[in-house]
């Protein structure tokens, strides 16, 4: 039953000679066009294509507007940055915050490795009164730092503090081992 339809072609040339009736394009379209649904155009369509386009406008302006309050610095200009809000001595720079971390750090590992006894709580009570005078000195050298600005003077005083405190800590070690060493010895005798 299959047949190639080149050879069907070729065959029956005698067809290509007929022609279509008068208007029968015209009848045709005219069928077409009752048979098939007009589309009305989508009013929805036209909502969302306004809406698209009032969000795009309104983000396109916020950005503008961001870009141009926003003083742009260049290369061109030197800026001089004032800090204003500056809480410690670790706000100042980078490399003065790992100098502040590392005493506060190392004032805490010493005086979590202190054993407290009844024996040595007068001696450390002593020590831990000065640390408390000490830091109440920093918070004030702080106050200054925040109302002056950064200068070397009170940053000087800020590290000093630093060091002052993390050497008594380290001479409440040394004390401590002592009184220890005094009564491990006394308790041989």
């Amino acid at each position: 039953m299959a047949q190639d339809l080149r050879n069907l072609f070729n065959e029956e040339p005698k067809d290509q000679h007929i022609k279509m009736s008068e208007g029968h394009e015209a009848r045709f379209l005219q069928k077409l066009e009752e048979t098939l649904p007009k589309k009305k155009p989508s009013n929805r369509f036209n909502f969302f294509s306004i809406a698209a386009s009032v969000v795009v406008l309104l983000g396109l302006s916020y950005g503008a507007f961001q870009f141009f309050s926003n003083p742009q610095i260049t290369d061109d200009v030197p800026v001089k940055v004032v800090e204003t809000d500056i809480k410690t001595l670790g706000d100042v720079s980078p490399d003065l915050k790992k100098v502040e971390d590392y005493y506060l750090a190392s004032i805490n590992l010493e005086l979590s490795k202190v054993q407290l006894t009844p024996e040595n709580k007068e001696l450390f009570d002593g020590y831990v009164q000065r640390l408390k005078e000490l830091n109440e000195e920093y918070d004030k050298l702080t106050i200054e730092l925040n109302a002056n600005g950064p200068n070397e003077e009170t940053l000087d005083a800020l590290i000093d503090n630093l060091k002052f405190r993390l050497n008594l800590v380290m001479r409440l070690k040394e004390k401590l081992q002592e009184y220890n060493d005094d009564s491990f010895t006394q308790e041989i005798t």
